[in-house]
């Protein structure tokens, strides 16, 4: 198994994800989106496993009412904005090889383990 943590250092879910694996004595690798984001392909490996542009972005969030993203028309200038803002994805987005889940979902990790 290996597990990556996409995420922000000041996300309550991102922490319980953390929590999660190391409770369960799993290892996994921390990526912070804001310091470091995420790249073009990696992005597109993690959205074929989520299958849909939507479950990655954080509509609550200030930054995405700053983005106006929703205005942009097609779903390329979307994308790249995304990537320019990475503020905007909802984290965590936990990726086990091909597999990958975004929000906090322990249900579908148990079946990971």
């Amino acid at each position: 198994m290996n597990i990556q943590i996409y995420g922000k250092a000041k996300c309550f879910d991102t922490k319980k994800a953390e929590r999660y694996f190391k409770e369960r004595r799993i290892k996994y690798q921390f990526i912070d989106l804001v310091k470091f984001g995420m790249s073009k392909g990696e992005y597109n490996n993690i959205l074929r496993a989520v299958g849909s542009f939507d479950a990655l972005i954080d509509k609550s969030g200030k930054a995405y009412e700053d983005s106006f993203i929703e205005y942009l028309a097609s779903q390329e200038a979307k994308e790249e904005k995304l990537l320019e803002n990475q503020s905007l994805f909802k984290t965590p987005i936990v990726r086990n090889g091909k597999q990958a889940t975004v929000g906090y979902k322990p249900d579908i990790w148990k079946t990971w383990e």
